[in-house]
């Protein structure tokens, strides 16, 4: 039961933070956009303020094919049955501005927005019908012609309702650990504006979950495949279909060098090597850091740099004395100069509206050895609170595939030149 409630709690959290969004998007002022023929809007005349957001509601089938990167996948199951396809259907909510506006042409036409998604694996006993629910944002790549574009767009959130291992009622399932399990999704595809309110899309999508190494098992489920949807768009205007009359003008940017420091912290559960065979520590062990960053911002949508990054790794180093199957015990700390490391790595951002994605390479040059003898790499999520604050959400992985720990934090950001376009 308090697991459930745990989930909930989770789910509408992450509901009102997309609420948040939404209520300040439909606030906002385009300042630095002065040029386009909507900034004459006032604001106190909401019906005509709203319209420069185009509402979009769609619908989505994903079947998809599953990696089998594991014995439980590939039919060592009690159902002595291959896991190799999944079938989603997907309900989203989303957001952008109009089309030739100021912050479409500079953005590529962002939306962001919720979804929600009831999964199908085929084994519903020992793997669970999970749902997802999550935060997305796409933009365009390229445009073909006026009716006809290449997009992409991200997904990440949580989904609940896996049936996870279990030593006596699931213990074939060496996949899967937790109840609750992060989702992350990437999406290429072909948008069609079919007509003023209607756009068909179809392409290609890939999938992976898992509960960043806070519990075992955590081989996670990664899968890739196809997708098609229709989206109804309330209020588009309707020039998109035919050549504009009016393009809105783009501010210049000014080139600068801003400094991001992010504090975070998270658990993580490790396994280590006793006379050659792979234990899990019954341990959850607290993971502390911080990254420094000096970032060149080069334009609207990219900045880039290098971090100084500090971490407390009470996993790292960690060792078993003794084993015994039949006792619990608790396994053994090194000094902690041994679970203290400091490292370099390169950073790399795309930045739009409200979220950040970013990637670093680097590697620990101070540190006690053993696990943080390491090169590590980190995928992060930056969800903008105020100008010069932010959520920050991040991933690191060791040597492209090991599971390292999560980095859940604040961030802040100093000396910030980024124009105001949305606040």
């Amino acid at each position: 039961m308090k697991n459930k409630i745990g989930e909930w709690k989770v789910i509408f959290l992450l509901g009102v933070l997309l609420f948040m969004f939404d209520i300040t998007f439909a606030k906002e002022r385009e300042s630095d956009c002065s040029s386009a023929p909507d900034s004459s809007f006032s604001a106190t005349d909401s019906s005509l303020f709203l319209n420069r957001f185009i509402r979009r509601f769609g619908l989505e089938v994903r079947p998809e094919y599953i990696v089998p990167t594991n014995p439980f996948l590939k039919g060592e199951n009690d159902a002595q049955k291959k896991i190799q396809n999944s079938l989603s259907v997907h309900l989203k909510y989303s957001f952008q501005h109009q089309l030739n506006s100021c912050m479409d042409r500079i953005y590529g036409g962002a939306y962001q927005g919720i979804g929600f998604a009831s999964y199908s694996f085929g084994n519903p006993r020992e793997l669970g019908d999970p749902v997802a629910f999550y935060l997305f944002q796409g933009a365009r790549i390229a445009r073909f012609t006026p009716q006809l574009s290449f997009n992409y767009e991200w997904n990440f959130g949580i989904s609940s309702g896996w049936e996870p291992y279990d030593e006596q009622y699931n213990s074939r399932n060496i996949m899967v650990g937790s109840r609750v399990n992060a989702y992350i999704n990437m999406d290429f595809y072909l948008n069609w504006m079919l007509s003023r309110q209607v756009d068909l899309n179809s392409g290609i999508t890939l999938s992976h979950f898992s509960n960043g190494n806070t519990k075992f098992p955590n081989a996670g489920l990664n899968s890739l495949g196809l997708k098609v949807g229709l989206i109804y768009n309330f209020n588009r205007e309707s020039y998109p279909l035919a050549k504009p009359l009016y393009r809105s003008e783009i501010p210049e940017f000014t080139r600068h060098i801003s400094y991001d420091l992010v504090l975070f912290g998270s658990w993580r559960r490790k396994g280590v090597v006793y006379e050659e065979k792979r234990l899990p520590s019954p341990n959850a062990y607290t993971v502390l850091g911080f990254n420094f960053a000096p970032m060149y911002n080069f334009g609207y949508k990219f900045r880039a740099g290098v971090s100084l990054d500090g971490v407390y790794d009470g996993s790292a180093n960690v060792y078993a004395r003794d084993y015994s199957a039949t006792v619990r015990q608790e396994f053994s700390y090194p000094h902690i100069s041994r679970q203290l490391a400091l490292g370099l790595s390169a950073r790399a951002e795309y930045v739009m509206p409200y979220f950040t994605v970013g990637l670093g390479m680097g590697v620990n040059v101070l540190h006690g050895g053993g696990d943080l003898d390491a090169f590590y790499q980190v995928l992060a999520l930056k969800t903008e609170i105020t100008r010069n604050s932010f959520l920050h959400i991040g991933y690191c992985l060791q040597d492209f595939h090991m599971p390292n720990f999560l980095m859940l934090g604040v961030g802040f950001r100093f000396n910030n030149k980024y124009p105001v376009l949305h606040r």
